[in-house]
Formats: structure tokens, C-alpha cells, sequence
């Protein structure tokens, strides 16, 4: 019988220890605590922490595996009416306060509980990285953000076009009717996507926008997407040699990009806010979309300090370009015979989080992915070949 009393005394101690880290305090070590000085901080504690991020994480993982058997069946589209209801959701105000929270400092010893969480939770490979001091990063965006050692991510030099970043190919082909598919079964409009071209007044009314933006017969207008989780390297580089001429802004919603919800909202990047650079490759046409996403309205490129994403400033609906061609000394000397000059593999600009990157390019017809949906691919591996 006293080992009973003594179990429940031993019970009630550890439930007075967990609830100690809250506000509930006994008086004998809220006088202590005057006393001494130590203990007005609460200290974290272990147990009350996993059952929070476990509780996290399961649901996380429920979420990830009811999403992965929706891919195995037919898309549901939702109605205009659940994407409006969808849309009205603050997700801009959310993101720019997400944004401000990654850039606060922790403490040098929460650091290291955080950031394991997050590796633990999203599989984060810390040997890449060019420093796996996790208390090196000062605030999560730096964690975010984290450069990689230049050996772990080399580029295929037998293929002119490579991947722009680490991710989920969600999907890939050519260009029909001016429609592309965000994944399959589920289109949105290019002219919506990229906006009106100027060479389009060049051309007769008759041309479709597929074919304004194709120089050559004897060439077809394909397309590639890549889905950046959370745990993924969040930079995006160079997919080809090429010059960009054009940067055009749009400012819009901050949708999740889950391949889940790519399935059921159409047009999904679209509506979302983007930043689309075109130019021109050796084979005519290119573009490189950065498409933001919830939690992730800053899109950072690195040799065009102006540009300002998820700003109160913007309206929806509208867009914002800033031209390459002129010489412009605030591009840091990049422009040259029209437009800035990006190498192949060359790291151009960055994500707060995981999100998308659509390529648009004009090759050859005779052009052949090398890829399979869904497969995961990294910065500089080849996507094709002709």
C-alpha cells in the first residue's frame, strides 16, 4: 500500500515539475526563485515539447500520406467558389508575419532543439551543407536559406539544360492549345501565366500565344515543373546559358503549392504571386517562373536588388515590369547587348521556404525529357537532351 502512495506522490511531483513551465507555480519556488534569481525564466520542458511537435509531426505526416493516395486518383477540382473562399484567407498578411518571425534571433541554446525538429520533421541532409554548426544560424530564415558545399551538387555538362533546383518533378511536356499542365489532368493559360508578349502585336490575330513566342517552324514549346518541399535547398540557379531580358512581377495570392492543392485548384499558378524572367537560349524562347506560396511571399533574386515581393504596395490583378535590354547600372554591370547573362548552374536568387519553379522554353521538336513524374531530382542534373 505505501508503494502505491509513494508511485502517486512521484506521479504529482513530475505533473507539478511539467506544469511549473507554465504559469502555475507553487509558492515555496516562486519564493526560491526571488531569492535566488533563477528560475522567473521558465525553462523548456522535454516532455511538454515532444508531445507538441509529435502531436506536429503526426499530423504532418497524416496530411503528407492523404495527399500522396489523392495523386493516385482522378484530380477533384474545386469550384470558384471554394478557391474565392480559399483566396480570402489572409495568406499575404500570414506570410510577410512569417517572414518577420524567421528573422528573429534565437537564443544560441534553443538553436539546436529547433533546428533538429525541423531536420527530424522534413528529412533535411545537414552533411550537404557548408556549415552543419546548427548554431551557426542566428534565425530560421539563415537556416532556410543555408549555402551548400560547391562538390554535393555538380552540373551535368553533357546537357545543355539542367535542373534550376533541388525538388518533386511534378510535371513535363510540350505545350498544347496554349494550355500547360501544373500536374496532370490540371491546366492553367499561358497567356495568363506569362502575360502579353510584346513581339504578339508583330504577329497576325490569327496566331495562338504558343505560337507568338516559337521563332522557328522547326521548333515546339515545352515545359517542366519543379516542386520545392520544405526540407529542400531553397535556392534556385541557372538552368541553361541564356540572357534575360524581361522580369515581370506579379503580385497575387499566397496559395499552398502542395502537389494536393496544384490538383485541386486549376490555374493555381495563376493566381499565385510569381516573378517570371524570359529571355533568350540558344534555341529561342526561355523563361524561369519562381512561383510563391503560403508562408513563402519572399522571392530574392540576387542580381536585381529592386525587386520587392509580397509588398502592401501591390495591387492583385496587375503586374510589374522592369526591362534588362538598357544598360542599367543598378543591375551591378550584369547587362550586356541586351540583357543580363546568366551561366549555366549559376545560383540567381532564393525562396524563404519550399515553393516552385516553372521552366517555358522553345527547342528543338526532336527534344526528349529524360525524366519520370514525380521522381526527385537535384540543382544541375540534365532534364533532357536532342
Amino acid at each position: 500500500m505505501r508503494a502505491y502512495i509513494i508511485s502517486a506522490d512521484s506521479m504529482a511531483a513530475a505533473l507539478r515539475r511539467l506544469i511549473s513551465g507554465g504559469r502555475f507555480v507553487c509558492r515555496t519556488c516562486w519564493q526560491r526563485s526571488l531569492s535566488t534569481g533563477r528560475g522567473l525564466i521558465p525553462r523548456p520542458r522535454p516532455f511538454a515539447l515532444l508531445l507538441g511537435t509529435g502531436g506536429g509531426y503526426l499530423g504532418y505526416q497524416h496530411y503528407k500520406k492523404r495527399f500522396q493516395q489523392d495523386e493516385e486518383t482522378s484530380p477533384h477540382v474545386a469550384t470558384p467558389t471554394q478557391v474565392a473562399l480559399y483566396r480570402s484567407f489572409p495568406t499575404r498578411f500570414l506570410s510577410r508575419a512569417w517572414g518577420r518571425l524567421n528573422e528573429m534571433n534565437l537564443p544560441t541554446w534553443l538553436r539546436k532543439p529547433i533546428y533538429s525538429l525541423y531536420i527530424w520533421t522534413f528529412g533535411v541532409n545537414m552533411q550537404e551543407a557548408a556549415v552543419e554548426d546548427l548554431h551557426h544560424y542566428r534565425n530560421l530564415g539563415e537556416f532556410f536559406r543555408r549555402r551548400l558545399k560547391p562538390a554535393v551538387r555538380p552540373v551535368c555538362a553533357a546537357s545543355h539544360l539542367t535542373s534550376p533546383a533541388d525538388g518533386k518533378i511534378l510535371h513535363f511536356g510540350r505545350v498544347k492549345n496554349s494550355e500547360v499542365e501544373q500536374v496532370k489532368g490540371v491546366t492553367y493559360s499561358l497567356e495568363n501565366f506569362l502575360g502579353p508578349q510584346p513581339r504578339e502585336q508583330l504577329d497576325s490575330s490569327s496566331s495562338s500565344f504558343r505560337d507568338v513566342l516559337l521563332s522557328s517552324p522547326d521548333t515546339d514549346l515545352f515545359h517542366v515543373v519543379v516542386y520545392l518541399a520544405p526540407g529542400d535547398y531553397h535556392c534556385f540557379h541557372s538552368p541553361a546559358d541564356w540572357k534575360v531580358e524581361l522580369r515581370r512581377h506579379f503580385p497575387g495570392s499566397l496559395m499552398s503549392v502542395n502537389p494536393g492543392v496544384a490538383r485541386w485548384v486549376k490555374e493555381l499558378f495563376c493566381l499565385n504571386e510569381r516573378v517570371v524572367l524570359s529571355g533568350q537560349w540558344e534555341h529561342g524562347f526561355f523563361s524561369l517562373t519562381a512561383v510563391g506560396a503560403t508562408n513563402v511571399g519572399s522571392i530574392r533574386l540576387y542580381f536585381d536588388q529592386e525587386l520587392q515581393t509580397n509588398a502592401p504596395r501591390y495591387r492583385k490583378g496587375s503586374f510589374y515590369d522592369r526591362s534588362y535590354v538598357a544598360t542599367d547600372n543598378q543591375v551591378l554591370q550584369r547587362t550586356s547587348e541586351g540583357g543580363v547573362a546568366l551561366q549555366k548552374g549559376e545560383a540567381i536568387g532564393e525562396f524563404n521556404l519550399g515553393s516552385t519553379i516553372v521552366l517555358l522554353f522553345e527547342a528543338p521538336k526532336d527534344f526528349v525529357f529524360k525524366l519520370q513524374p514525380g521522381q526527385r531530382i537535384r540543382v544541375g542534373e540534365g532534364l533532357g537532351a536532342h
